[in-house]
């Protein structure tokens, strides 16, 4: 292999210290700390930081200060400004997992809602096609009204045979110079 071999790439000397970090993990992380700085315990804690500071670098002489008030608290305006710098865009990202969460679990409910709907409209419709079977089914009252009819004209049938049976009866019997032919 040559030395001035320009298709293979050469491997890098210098290593530089790699950090990866998962978007989910970072998007974690900034969630949490949007969320505790919403916290009372984040204000009281920077209200007592600031207090502190103020009245170390106010009240205690001049060789202990170390951001004199002469020069209008420099440091302590760096310091608080790097934590806005910094805190405004984490809260943003916090705020913008949440809205894609939010439009994810919107979009779950809308589906949700939307099974629900058919589902309710197929058992509607089923209620419905039962509903019209039923019509057409015998009910168990109109059964017995049948039966008591049929049960009227097999014994009213049964009457008038015996009627006509025993009228058939005598006219024969009276034919042959029976009993009662007189």
């Amino acid at each position: 292999m040559a030395v001035d071999d320009f298709e293979i790439p050469r491997s890098s000397k210098r290593k530089l210290p790699s950090f990866a970090m998962s978007p989910e993990t970072f998007g974690r992380g900034a969630e949490a700390f949007a969320r505790f700085m919403g916290t009372p315990a984040f204000l009281v804690g920077m209200t007592v930081f600031c207090a502190v500071w103020l009245l170390w670098n106010t009240l205690l002489p001049e060789s202990w200060q170390f951001d004199p008030r002469s020069l209008n608290f420099t440091l302590l305006t760096l310091i608080l400004s790097l934590q806005a710098s910094y805190a405004a865009p984490l809260i943003l990202l916090a705020e913008n997992r949440s809205t894609d969460r939010d439009r994810v679990e919107f979009e779950h409910d809308r589906q949700r809602a939307e099974r629900n709907l058919a589902d309710t409209e197929y058992l509607a419709r089923e209620v419905a096609a039962l509903r019209i079977a039923m019509r057409e089914v015998a009910t168990r009252d109109f059964i017995r009204s049948e039966l008591k009819d049929l049960l009227k004209e097999l014994e009213e049938g049964r009457q008038d045979g015996d009627r006509h049976d025993d009228g058939d009866s005598r006219s024969s019997e009276q034919r042959r110079g029976g009993p009662h032919s007189g």
